[in-house]
């Protein structure tokens, strides 16, 4: 054995009595390992009652006791309309078709679409209009945008305000259903000529509107969205 052997070997022996000092003694005062079962208990329970799966979405293991009594078929359309009228029965036939739809949730984005169109047809924006109106109801407002840009004139619409956006009228036809919508709002509307004279309406008058608009959606169809199919005004 020659002389470099001894010494690495020497130093090994080295290396390993002070690893042994260091790290393979006990001195008494080592912190006890950690018990998750011990910290469960702690927090209130022995073991996980809830399952977390893709996406983030909690599932109970356990039953849920119920919270609140199943809404009665007669409380359904509570606010919108009285059981056993044609407006409640057309509703409860369209749930029967969607069972995703939500009447006040339309009533909600109708609001929203009633103004879209108004404020579109008032500015000749034929590109909004298209997409949502029906064919024949385009066709309708294409002509009266039309006859305004031969005779050179413009309009000027303002809202003032939504007062009312009442449901009416409900029904299926076919796989179609159709929601009839009375709105009640304040405007200022004025439609001038290429001189800039006021030719019909106002332009500092609020003129108080009821318009009696039809929407109508394919339930079998998987674009969610309603178009306007009919038009009509109290006024």
């Amino acid at each position: 054995m020659d002389i470099y052997t001894i010494i690495f070997l020497a130093l090994a022996v080295f290396i390993f009595l002070r690893l042994r000092s260091v790290l393979g003694q006990r001195t008494g005062n080592e912190r006890p390992p950690f018990d998750h079962t011990a910290a469960r208990n702690a927090l209130g329970g022995a073991q996980d009652k809830n399952v977390v799966t893709m996406p983030g979405k909690v599932i109970d293991q356990a039953p849920l006791a119920p919270t609140a009594e199943p809404t009665a078929p007669s409380d359904r359309w509570k606010g919108l309309t009285e059981p056993g009228t044609a407006l409640a029965q057309g509703l409860d036939a369209i749930v029967e078709k969607d069972s995703t739809f939500d009447p006040r949730h339309f009533i909600s984005g109708a609001r929203g679409a009633y103004e879209m169109i108004v404020l579109a047809f008032a500015n000749g924006d034929r590109r909004a209009l298209r997409d949502l109106l029906s064919s024949e109801v385009y066709e309708s407002f294409d002509a009266a945008i039309k006859e305004r840009e031969r005779n050179e004139q413009k309009t000027e619409t303002r809202f003032v305000s939504i007062d009312k956006a009442e449901l009416v009228g409900a029904e299926m036809r076919d796989r179609t259903a159709q929601l009839t919508i009375r709105f009640v709002s304040q405007m200022i509307s004025a439609t001038r000529d290429k001189a800039g004279n006021i030719v019909d309406g106002s332009a500092d008058t609020v003129a108080d509107i009821t318009d009696i608009w039809t929407f109508a959606r394919d339930t079998t169809s998987r674009d969610p969205n309603w178009k306007l199919v009919g038009t009509g005004s109290a006024n």
